[in-house]
């Protein structure tokens, strides 16, 4: 009798023990599901889920790269359209025979810095020239040569004027290829140190434990690189053009001095 009565008890204890066990499972199921999807997959996904110091220094990133593309464009738009006005120039210059004829064809060009520098000195010349020593004839006209250093003086001020009006600009490129190296590796050791800290709290070094931090300080140094490269680039090509536009004005000025001594002014 007491068989008969514990038989269906055990069956129902058994019956029990089977559900817990299969509840158990689904339960782990599901865990299993959600640190699945909790992976990243991706680098997109490793951004989303980087800590919010990071994340703060992708942010930093993100503007230095777009203002860097800005000013790169910016300033290949600048340097084309001063070659152009250099030829133009030059061109004129062909053209004309003296300075008065130099003087009447850059009035139909437009606005460059080598017709600012050019009517800088022209009319500095004049500004020069001692009273009384020329007529509306054509008197030749001379000045001396304490006033003739005068005149390079101002024409290097006005060179320098317009080599620092274009080069508005390149030390951001240099800041901005500078620094972002920095940042990537500043995001580096704070991809290190939560590895450290997920080692901590797991209490082991597995790979679930470290690869978070690492991938996180993989992406700065990445995307740091790729914000530096650019600029760095743009800026070394673009200051070398700087040096040539310089030294372009700086022949035009001596040139300007050497025409006066031709025609007897010096």
């Amino acid at each position: 009798m007491n068989a008969v009565v514990a038989a269906p008890l055990v069956v129902r204890l058994l019956q029990a023990a089977q559900d817990t066990a299969l509840a158990a499972r689904g339960a782990a199921g599901v865990a299993t599901g959600a640190g699945r999807q909790a992976l990243a997959t991706s680098p997109w996904q490793m951004v989303l889920q980087a800590t919010t110091p990071t994340k703060i220094i992708l942010i930093v990133l993100a503007v230095f790269s777009i203002w860097s593309w800005v000013l790169i464009f910016w300033k290949w738009s600048e340097f084309r359209r001063v070659a152009r006005e250099g030829d133009e120039f030059v061109l004129g210059m062909e053209r004309a025979s003296g300075l008065e004829e130099v003087r009447r064809v850059l009035l139909h060009l437009d606005e460059s810095p080598y017709t600012r520098v050019f009517r800088e000195g022209f009319q500095f010349f004049r500004d020069l020239t001692i009273p009384g020593s020329s007529d509306q004839s054509g008197t030749r006209r001379e000045i001396t040569p304490a006033r003739l250093d005068t005149l390079w003086m101002v024409l290097e001020k006005e060179l320098s004027e317009e080599r620092d009006d274009l080069a508005h600009g390149l030390p951001w490129l240099a800041i901005i290829g500078s620094v972002s190296p920095l940042l990537g590796l500043l995001g580096t050791v704070v991809g290190v140190m939560n590895s450290f800290i997920g080692i901590s709290a797991r209490g082991s070094a597995n790979i679930a434990a470290v690869a978070p931090g690492i991938a996180e300080a993989l992406i700065t140094t990445v995307v740091g690189l790729f914000v530096a490269i650019p600029a760095v680039i743009a800026y070394n090509h673009y200051a070398a053009k700087l040096g040539l536009f310089a030294s372009e004005l700086e022949g035009f000025a001596s040139e300007f001095v050497g025409t006066l001594a031709r025609e007897g002014h010096v």
